[in-house]
């Protein structure tokens, strides 16, 4: 196809990835020990394992989580940085040499700012939680820019542009309207998690936090934080992101080709077949690699129950087993810390990736985006924020309908247990952790499903939505609750992992003056 018949957006797209230089290391970059590299790495991946996040934030975690350790009795950017790169090029979160002096000094630099921002926060006395959103805003900062790839953010601009006519609120601002869908771009296509939300909302409100905007930041915060939890709670944004999320695959697919063509993207696209030939061994190549991505949610989300189950064993069921019913019911505990994980491994099985039908349906998509001026993927969605109740009588019925489906689901769990003879503290906590189950499960299958097209709904999808969408919908506020007060992570991060970390930079420094020591000898 020549290559005037690209659209305007594909045209410009295509343009930017080529112009962009991606710069993974530096001459003059960090070095670090392997072997302290090689700990840390697996130290990383077992942490990880306990903090159920998607991959594409785990990165961002970690400085947060390096961030609030090293900085919890104080401390200044010149203090901090060299160690939180030594700590993010031990774990590999960063390539050896990727990160130079000068880049730690803007670190340093960076961190002082808005230790200053909170500072004056604080003194204002405003009520909201300043060191949690300071924390997600600096550490979202500090991954931006050390991150030298910014294809995901010319792709979630085009994405933009083409699905923004799709999405009408009728009794909302079209400015909601753009950064709503802009937020579930975020979500559906970069996997942004809450913090770089906040951040993207932040930055967009004030523009880059530094020496010169600070004190304006400071004086119109308040007005400015209002406006930005807004947007992050607002009522239809699920919604909105579901809309987005099923037109996401063909996106994928395009821009690994776009990444992994470089330069070249046009001369591949001008020959149909070779393209055609690209999309499927791509699609193909990402089905794959889904295997692994889900298999990896398993096991992390199974370690994550099975410690959290652990705990709430010994804190919940065994003292309620000793004060009111004298002796410790061992068989209902072993299969309340065994059954739920069980349960998520063999609906694991039954989670399967996309089909060659699929990678048609992106093709067609694919074709559709990059030569029309104004693609249509989908069905425009139209939302309300008041919608009219034109049928109060089904909306009665319906209410009615989805309270039974709660009943349904957990008496019958209820039913099952009693027959088990479990006590009350342990279908309490059963029913907790099958609710996590139930989400964890549910998670694992949509990144199953990151790469499918939307089809036809199975003929069985409303009854098992009926009897399991009550006890997802009760899970994932379960998981939201208990993901802000897991011991285990507080224990991991205050008393285990600051000795360990302060070990490795001893051992580092040593291995280092060996090495010196045996350069010396010529």
């Amino acid at each position: 196809m020549d290559e005037l018949q690209l659209s305007r957006l594909s045209n410009l797209l295509i343009t930017s990835i080529e112009k962009e230089e991606i710069k993974n290391q530096t001459k003059l970059g960090i070095n670090v020990s392997r072997f302290i590299s090689e700990i840390a790495t697996w130290y990383e991946k077992f942490r990880n394992a306990m903090d159920y996040r998607d991959e594409e934030v785990v990165r961002r975690a970690a400085i947060e989580r390096i961030l609030k350790r090293r900085l919890l009795f104080g401390g200044t950017g010149q203090k901090i940085a060299p160690i939180l790169i030594r700590e993010l090029l031990w774990a590999r979160y960063f390539p050896e040499s990727s990160i130079s002096e000068d880049e730690v000094e803007k670190v340093a630099r960076v961190i002082d700012l808005y230790l200053e921002l909170r500072q004056q926060l604080i003194n204002q006395h405003l009520k909201i939680k300043v060191d949690s959103l300071i924390y997600q805003l600096l550490s979202s900062r500090l991954e931006v820019m050390l991150n030298k790839n910014k294809d995901i953010d010319f792709i979630s601009n085009y994405i933009f542009h083409i699905l923004k006519d799709h999405l009408t609120i009728t009794d909302d601002t079209t400015e909601t309207r753009d950064i709503q869908l802009f937020l579930a771009i975020r979500r559906a296509f970069a996997k942004d998690d809450i913090a770089f939300l906040r951040f993207r909302l932040f930055e967009q409100y004030f523009g880059q936090l530094n020496e010169h905007n600070l004190h304006s930041i400071v004086a119109n915060f308040k007005k400015g934080y209002k406006e930005m939890d807004h947007q992050i709670h607002y009522p239809l944004k699920e919604r909105i992101t579901s809309y987005v999320k099923k037109q996401i695959p063909p996106f994928l697919i395009f821009g690994e080709i776009l990444r992994r063509e470089r330069g070249e993207t046009r001369a591949l696209i001008n020959d149909t077949q070779r393209f055609m030939d690209a999309i499927f061994q791509t699609a193909e190549t990402r089905y794959r690699t889904i295997i692994g991505k889900v298999r990896r949610a398993i096991i992390r989300a199974v370690i994550f129950i099975l410690l959290t189950k652990f705990l709430f064993a010994f804190s919940v069921e065994i003292t309620y087993d000793n004060l009111f019913i004298g002796r410790v019911m061992w068989k209902s505990i072993a299969m309340n810390i065994f059954i739920p994980p069980l349960l998520m491994v063999i609906a694991s099985f039954f989670i399967r990736t996309p089909d060659k039908k699929n990678t048609e349906r992106i093709y067609e998509h694919i074709q559709n985006i990059l030569f029309t001026e104004n693609p249509k993927l989908d069905r425009p969605l139209i939302l309300s924020l008041k919608p009219v109740k034109k049928h109060p009588i089904l909306d009665f019925i319906f209410t009615i309908l989805w309270l039974a489906a709660f009943i349904f689901s957990f008496g019958t769990i209820i039913f099952i247990l009693n027959k088990l003879d479990f006590n009350v503290a342990s279908e309490v906590v059963f029913v907790f952790f099958i609710a996590l189950v139930s989400v964890f499960t549910y998670r694992i299958s949509q990144t199953a499903r990151s790469y499918t097209v939307a089809a036809k709904q199975s003929l069985f999808a409303p009854i098992l939505d009926f009897f399991f969408m009550p006890i997802i919908r009760v899970g994932r506020r379960l998981a939201e609750g208990l993901a802000q007060i897991n011991i285990f992570l507080y224990l991991f991060d205050y008393l285990i992992e600051t000795p360990f970390k302060e070990v490795f930079g001893f051992l580092e420094q040593w291995f280092f003056f060996l090495q010196t020591k045996r350069e010396e000898l010529g």
